[in-house]
């Protein structure tokens, strides 16, 4: 879109009334005063910096009288609705907020801390929104439209987008806008409560031992969060493929490659897809391989890279539980295009997963690790999943919070005996299941 048509569409973004008029007007007065052929040649700093200079002296020079913090909101809009994003801009640069969710011109949502709030704000129509939709998309070279109703990309500059709209979308143009903090490392996360040292001495015992470990949990609960600290604790001299639908994964390690599925075009050609990915990666010496996410077929490649020499390996699955994440691998799995017996992936699940990692997001907003299990059965036996490790929670408490308690268990035999040959000491608050009979009474509390 050119800068004459961006500064000069006729609506505005902002609420309605009298401040939108104000917003409009001075929007035509700033274009009739800038010189759009020097614009046009600025970086994007100095752009707006000239326009909110050029604003300022129109706002002296024919008023209204308004306070500085008054003078200061007008500039910010007209300036975010020629250049930026309009009322979303300012929420774009809230580092409080992880999701901007729109459902329609009227109804603007995010969430802070974990919690999800509704602002005061609202887009004039559905077209002002169309058109705020139309420029986001457009910065990553895809449309929306009726033919192409759902969008889904990464910006430039980091942030997931998701855009459904008309017909598909009975409450209009709704647009999803997911937003990526910085990395934690493990210690930053037992700040927040996710875990605790003890689970930390575990974990990178069981990364650093080559476990192959599946995080799993259900949306919103830090699953990515959780797999970018685990994989910090990859030795740096071991060669990393990351694969993901949006890259959102941030290793520190330098022997590291980083691959990103891509959709189709508008001409439904050039996809490529996260199990097209991972059989490519089998054919680049990786030492480790991280996947995103697992949520179609390419479960089953997964799994038989898992199990067939690419230890060590970490993926993420949306489950409410450990058990209920082996089932969903099994049933991903059979959606492969290869036809695979229920049986066959049953072996497989048990050959290639070693340790499921469950996390879940509590009332309060927090996300803890929930539990640590170790999957110790084998070939066709039935999945017996070991806890070594979970949150009680307690009930929750008139200030809104959720309280609890973390609790050990001993290791089954073999993985001690794993971690022991690696060279990483078993935990002493874990201590080692010496007997099936220790497991089974564990099992059962």
């Amino acid at each position: 879109m050119s800068l004459r048509a961006r500064i000069s569409t006729p609506e505005d973004h902002g609420s309605r009334g009298e401040d939108g008029h104000l917003v409009a007007s001075y929007r035509a007065k700033l274009l009739e005063e800038i010189d759009l052929a020097e614009m046009s040649s600025l970086a994007a700093a100095e752009r707006r910096a000239r326009l909110e200079r050029v604003l300022g002296h129109i706002i002296s020079r024919e008023g209204p009288v308004l306070s500085t913090v008054e003078r200061s909101q007008l500039i910010r809009r007209v300036v975010d609705e020629a250049l930026g994003l309009g009322i979303l801009e300012p929420l774009l640069e809230d580092a409080s907020i992880t999701e901007i969710m729109v459902n329609g011109p009227d109804a603007i949502f995010v969430e802070r801390g974990g919690r999800v709030e509704q602002l005061p704000l609202r887009f004039v129509s559905a077209d002002q929104l169309m058109q705020t939709i139309e420029r986001i998309v457009s910065t990553v070279n895809r449309r929306v439209d009726e033919s192409n109703p759902m969008v889904d990309a990464r910006l430039p500059s980091g942030e997931r987008v998701n855009v459904i709209i008309p017909p598909l979308s009975l409450t209009g143009p709704t647009l999803t806008i997911r937003r990526f903090p910085r990395s934690f490392t493990l210690q930053e996360l037992i700040g927040f409560g996710s875990l605790d040292e003890r689970m930390v001495f575990l974990l990178a015992g069981l990364v650093q031992a080559k476990f192959n470990i599946i995080v799993s949990g259900a949306t919103g609960t830090g699953k990515t969060t959780l797999l970018n600290a685990l994989s910090g604790l990859i030795p740096a001299h071991e060669r990393i493929i990351t694969i993901e639908d949006s890259a959102e994964l941030q290793l520190q390690q330098t022997h590291v490659v980083r691959l990103e599925s891509r959709p189709p075009n508008v001409e439904g050609k050039g996809q490529v897809t996260i199990r097209d990915l991972v059989r490519n990666s089998l054919r680049m010496r990786p030492d480790r391989i991280v996947v995103g996410e697992v949520r179609g077929g390419e479960s089953l490649d997964m799994l038989q890279a898992m199990s067939t020499g690419h230890d060590g390996s970490l993926a993420t699955v949306h489950a409410n539980s450990a058990e209920d994440a082996l089932t969903r691998l099994q049933t991903l799995a059979s959606m492969s295009d290869v036809e695979v017996p229920f049986v066959a992936l049953h072996d497989q699940i048990n050959s290639a997963v070693d340790v499921l990692v469950q996390l879940t997001r509590f009332a309060d907003g927090a996300r803890r690790i929930t539990e640590i299990a170790v999957l110790d059965s084998h070939g066709g036996e039935p999945y017996r999943l070991v806890t070594v490790a979970r949150f009680l929670a307690q009930p929750l408490t008139h200030d809104g919070r959720v309280y609890g308690t973390f609790e050990y268990f001993p290791l089954p035999r073999r993985t001690a005996d794993r971690l022991y040959m690696a060279g990483q000491p078993v935990p002493q608050a874990f201590g080692v299941a010496r007997t099936a009979d220790q497991l089974a009474t564990r099992e059962a509390r």
